[in-house]
């Protein structure tokens, strides 16, 4: 009896309105956390960036987040989260990153209301380097946000299935 009544909660979940959360989610993250300004991205084409940071949903959300940006841009989160200069914050800045994916997705979960409660993360992965591919989920969805901050643009991506 519970499985049918969590299938028809899952059936019944709007998830229109999950693009604007996460990109008012990561301007929340970035303003609070970080120190920067971090606005939505129109007229510029997205540029894949060399820093890719993952983490993995599991729960009623299930799936992946990315957030991909430059090497400035990385350096930029960095510098402001750790409040440390451009030459230190580049030996942390793959944990900075991994840490903002994890805030930003975490920001996302709470706003997502009980399927974003019930739902975990895993520990984030960070990738450097611009030879690979991300491979969705097959018949999955997902959103995503083009931001820019004034380093370069910061790529927001949930793929995700409602289980």
């Amino acid at each position: 009896m519970q499985i049918a009544a969590g299938l028809m909660c899952i059936g019944s979940i709007d998830t229109r309105d999950w693009e604007q959360l996460l990109c008012n989610g990561a301007q929340e993250v970035f303003e609070m956390m970080i120190g920067i300004s971090l606005e939505p991205c129109t007229d510029t084409p997205h540029k894949p960036g060399e820093f890719t940071a993952v983490i993995g949903l599991a729960g009623p959300i299930h799936g992946v987040f990315a957030i991909r940006c430059n090497e400035k841009t990385a350096c930029e989160m960095a510098c402001g989260m750790l409040g440390v200069d451009e030459n230190e914050a580049r030996a942390q800045v793959w944990d900075a990153l991994g840490e903002v994916c994890n805030m930003v997705a975490g920001n996302f979960k709470a706003k997502t209301g009980k399927v974003g409660e019930a739902s975990v993360l895993s520990v984030p992965t960070v990738i450097h380097g611009y030879d690979y591919k991300v491979r969705p989920l097959v018949n999955g969805s997902f959103v995503e946000c083009l931001m820019q901050t004034t380093k370069g643009q910061v790529h927001l991506r949930l793929d995700y299935r409602l289980t």
